[in-house]
């Protein structure tokens, strides 16, 4: 058996391991805590489970009344992550639990041989039809001595037109536990700690769609990080912080990955285990490359000219794609948006428009605003957008992780994918699952990305570092939009002023192999073909943005990464560290 129910005068001990039996996790009741083994390690000492809701609390003192076991076998493809097919095995148990009023809950958790995710599920009980999830004890103790590898949550309505909280701050790199967050606010998922010498842990969440908020880590506080939500003063106030949904009803899986290494933390699957697309599409979309003229150009570049220069270069490199960014309305406006598409479409190439998410909760000026955020425009709009063949969109300025805001995500994909548009979003938070949950989703921002190459020097100071997080902590949880491969020398548009970039030429191609998201839209510019080497342009042109196996090979986070993807039949290997050195090779 690969559980076990143990009662004893004492109180309860639910356990499960994983198909090989190393991982394992044991729950402690009444005490109403778990904690988390590793080959005979403990990677996370006992941590509090719970919720507080409305009508009762199940964060305390809760008695086991029934178990259920499961196994899981399962095998899916998704073309738009790390791998192109995944076989997940997982043990299961679920325990039914009862506080002092007698009130039921359900604590379910799922291990593969390196992934933990664990869930509440609450039933329909008597009369009571709905819940509104007044706060999560679930937390995580881990050993002493364990460093962390976090990026904080930000305060709300701050930053580019009050535009933030946006996953786009600094990471501390091997910090110990009690260095206090930059806001005060805890820190953004996905979350890395090393315990010890040998073991790491990542913390993150996945399956939230319109039914719940996004979610953050606390502070350390008594000796545990704990579940966290929004702020209130997210959305500019609108929306409540606390989640509610109907009964019977779950909250989404907070995962826990675990190695003796960091191979697992790398090639993790488990933010699409554990969900199921929510809708199927009609629409076979295609991914590939695509040029962007405001990355290196910025605001000037959104004339019909420029975007016809950018449509050329995306031709000469054999670009899919062309992101048209803001102000396309004002600048180029709508009744020459057909034109320009059609010029697109006689090259060979197609066209993702730019909007942002709204505008009653920020001071956002740039636009199409007060589109994307209801929904008799933009149902016309994407009927709009649709007619000219526009095959996807890009959308910008979200304000935080609250319930109304995720429900707002889902909506835009729901209704782009009607009319066959892809979805990447920016300035938005993490994705939690997406990629598997809604199929015309493509990729988020969620971290500090390219444009601020250009708006600050610190930026290029720090690319190289940065870079060398983002595979083990951002981009391993969900696909990047970081808007990279810069190929300018200066971060300008005739490359002879602004920011300098402090990464090799190699660096900045091997960054195309290691970071990963399937619409790629790289900072190349027209000036690049006259001064960047033959070689390089040759391998954009044929690197793929879609990968069928994902390996890693060596690295230390902050420091170097070596890993290796696989497209078809080749091999795409590269190397990158924090001096700003590079390297890749095809095989």
């Amino acid at each position: 058996m690969f559980f076990q129910l143990l009662l004893a005068l004492t109180g309860s001990v639910a356990a499960v391991s994983s198909p090989d039996g190393k991982l394992k996790i044991n729950f402690l009741f009444p005490e109403t805590t778990y904690n988390v083994c590793y080959d005979g390690v403990t990677v996370l000492e006992d941590s509090p489970l719970g919720l507080r809701a409305d009508f009762g609390d199940f964060s305390n003192a809760l008695v086991p009344e029934s178990v259920r076991e499961f196994t899981l076998d399962e095998e899916y493809s998704l073309e738009t992550i790390k791998r192109s097919t995944i076989r997940y095995k997982a043990n299961g148990l679920a325990v039914l639990l009862k506080n002092e009023q007698g009130q039921k809950i359900e604590v379910e958790v799922r291990i593969s041989n390196n992934d933990v995710a664990i869930r509440y599920n609450v039933p329909r009980d008597r009369d009571t039809g709905c819940i509104r999830v007044l706060d999560e004890a679930t937390g995580f103790r881990f050993p002493e001595g364990t460093t962390t590898f976090l990026c904080p949550q930000s305060d709300a309505m701050i930053g580019w037109k009050r535009s933030k909280p946006s996953y786009e701050e600094e990471y501390k790199a091997d910090s110990p536990m009690d260095t206090a967050s930059q806001y005060g606010h805890g820190y953004t998922f996905p979350c890395l700690f090393h315990v010890g010498d040998s073991h790491w842990v990542l913390l993150n969440e996945t399956g939230v769609d319109s039914r719940y908020c996004g979610s953050h880590l606390s502070d350390f506080r008594d000796g545990i990080y704990k579940i966290a939500f929004p702020l209130p003063e997210e959305n500019n106030g609108n929306g409540t912080s606390e989640p509610a949904f109907s009964l019977p009803g779950s909250t989404p899986w907070r995962t826990i990955t675990v190695g003796d290494n960091l191979k697992p933390i790398v090639e993790t699957t488990a933010p699409w285990d554990n969900v199921k697309p929510l809708y199927e599409t009609t629409h076979d979309y295609r991914y590939g490359k695509s040029t962007w003229s405001w990355i290196v150009w910025q605001d000037a570049s959104m004339n019909y000219g420029d975007q016809q220069k950018f449509i050329d270069l995306a031709y000469e490199m054999n670009f899919s794609y062309i992101l048209i960014d803001a102000g396309w309305d004002k600048e180029i406006g709508k009744e020459r948006m057909k034109d320009l598409i059609d010029y697109a479409h006689s090259k060979n190439v197609d066209v993702f428009l730019w909007y942002s998410s709204s505008g009653y909760w920020n001071d956002i000026v740039q636009s199409p605003i007060n589109v994307m955020d209801n929904s008799i425009a933009r149902k016309a709009e994407m009927k709009w957008m649709e007619s000219l063949g526009v095959k996807g969109i890009k959308v910008d300025f979200w304000g935080g992780d609250k319930q109304e805001t995720m429900r707002l995500y889902e909506e835009v994909l729901s209704d782009a994918d009607d009319h066959g548009l892809m979805v990447i979003f920016h300035g938005c938070t993490l994705p939690r699952g997406w990629e598997r949950m809604y199929p015309n989703y493509v990729g988020s921002e969620a971290v500090l990305a390219s444009e601020n190459l250009i708006f600050t020097q610190h930026a290029c100071d720090m690319e190289a570092f940065n870079a060398c997080l983002h595979p083990f902590i951002r981009n391993t949880v969900g696909c990047m939009e970081f808007g990279g491969v810069m190929l300018n020398d200066r971060m300008s548009k005739n490359n002879d002023r602004g920011s300098v970039r402090r990464t090799t030429l190699d660096f900045e191609l091997a960054t195309a192999i290691i970071f990963q998201n399937p619409i790629q839209n790289f900072a190349v510019t027209p000036l690049n073909l006259q001064i960047t080497p033959e070689y390089a342009l040759d391998f954009l042109r044929s690197v793929p943005t879609t990968w069928d196996e994902t390996e890693f090979l060596d690295g230390y986070p902050g420091k170097f990464v070596k890993l290796r993807r696989r497209h078809a039949d080749k091999w795409y290997e590269a190397s990158i560290d924090s001096d700003g050195n590079g390297s890749f090779i095809v095989y």
